[in-house]
C-alpha cells in the first residue's frame, strides 16, 4: 500500500473533537471525561481529537494538556486513534506537547497556526519545525475563521508537501477548495459540522467535531450512510445535526455544548475564561428549544 493510501486508511471516520472537562476551580475533571470518552467510544467512534478548540486546549496550561492527552490514550481501545492538538503561541511548547503525544502513544499530532500575523513564509517554517518535533503524522489544522490567516489552495498543498504532515483538518465551507486537496492524496477531514456529509461527498475520509461530543450516532449514521452511498438517508441524518446547530448557535456556542453534556449526565464544568458561560435565563431558553425539536430520541433535557 502506498504511504498515502496507508494515512488514509488509518485515519479516516468519525473522531468527535472532545470537550475537556473542568471543575469550578478550572482544574481537569479527569472522571467525567474518563466517563465521556467510554459513551463515545460505545457508540463505535473511529478515534478522537483532544486539546482543539472545543478541548479548549490553547487555554490550558502545558501540564494540563499532557494530563488530557494521556487520559484520551489511556482510555482508548485498540484499533481507534487520538489525535492530539498541540498547536500553541510558542513553538516550544507545541514541539514539546508533540513530542508527548509520541512518548504515549498518540496516532497524531495536530495543530492551528500561532495566533498573529505572520507571512506564509513564517507559517511554513512554523509547520516545518513542528513536523520535525516527532515521528507522529501531523495534521495542519486549516479554521481561517479563527487563524484571520489568508491561505490559498496552492499554500495548502504547499504545506502537505512537508515531510511529515499527512494532511488537513478541513474546517471551512469550500468544499471545492477541500475536493482539490482531496485529489492529492492526503488525508482530509472535515471540520464543519454543517457540511459533514457534504464533505464526505467532496473527497473528505472522515469528520472531527463539536456536536459529535451530543450525537455521535447521526455522525455515524451520515458517515455509514456515506459509504454505502445512501446519500438521502445521509442528508436526513444531517439535517438532524443541522437542526441542534441552528439552534445552539442562538447561545455561546461552547457553553450551550457543555450545559447539554451536563443534562446528559456528563458535567463538564464551566467554560475557561474568557468564554462565556450560560446563564440561567439562556439555559432556560435552551432547554426550550430542545423539547421542542425533532431531537428528544439523541438529547435527553428532562429536569
Amino acid at each position: 500500500m502506498p504511504p498515502s493510501e496507508e494515512w488514509k486508511h488509518r485515519f479516516r471516520g468519525v473522531f468527535p473533537a472532545v470537550v475537556s472537562p473542568f471543575n469550578a476551580n478550572g482544574e481537569f475533571a479527569i472522571e467525567t471525561f474518563e466517563r465521556l470518552l467510554a459513551r463515545l467510544y460505545g457508540t463505535g467512534v473511529h478515534g478522537v481529537y483532544v486539546c482543539g478548540q472545543t478541548g479548549e486546549g490553547v487555554l490550558q496550561p502545558v501540564g494540563t494538556r499532557r494530563r488530557v492527552a494521556e487520559a484520551a490514550v489511556r482510555c482508548t481501545p485498540g484499533g481507534r486513534r487520538v489525535i492530539v492538538h498541540v498547536g500553541a503561541a510558542r513553538l516550544s511548547d507545541a514541539s514539546e506537547l508533540a513530542r508527548h503525544a509520541e512518548q504515549i502513544g498518540a496516532g497524531a499530532v495536530s495543530s492551528l497556526p500561532p495566533a498573529g500575523n505572520y507571512n506564509f513564509a513564517e507559517l511554513r517554517s512554523y509547520y516545518e519545525q513542528l513536523a520535525q518535533a516527532s515521528s507522529l503524522p501531523l495534521l495542519v489544522y486549516y479554521y481561517p475563521e479563527a487563524s484571520r490567516l489568508t491561505v490559498t489552495l496552492e499554500h495548502l498543498l504547499e504545506l502537505c508537501q512537508i515531510p511529515n504532515v499527512v494532511g488537513l483538518k478541513f474546517t471551512d465551507f469550500d468544499l471545492y477548495k477541500l475536493h482539490q486537496i482531496s485529489q492529492s492524496g492526503k488525508v482530509i477531514f472535515n471540520g464543519r459540522d454543517e457540511v459533514f456529509a457534504a464533505g464526505l461527498l467532496m473527497g473528505a475520509g472522515g469528520g472531527i467535531g463539536t456536536f459529535y461530543n451530543l450525537i455521535p450516532e447521526l455522525f455515524l449514521q451520515i458517515y455509514h450512510s456515506a459509504l454505502s452511498g445512501k446519500w438521502d438517508d445521509a442528508r436526513r441524518a444531517q439535517d438532524q445535526v443541522n437542526e441542534l446547530i441552528r439552534i445552539t448557535l442562538r447561545f455561546p456556542m461552547l457553553s450551550a455544548v457543555k450545559t447539554m453534556l451536563k443534562w446528559q449526565g456528563f458535567d463538564c464544568g464551566p467554560c475557561l475564561a474568557p468564554r462565556e458561560n450560560l446563564t440561567a435565563g439562556q439555559q432556560r431558553e435552551l432547554r426550550g428549544l430542545l423539547e421542542q425539536s425533532s431531537l428528544s430520541p439523541f438529547l435527553y433535557v428532562a429536569q
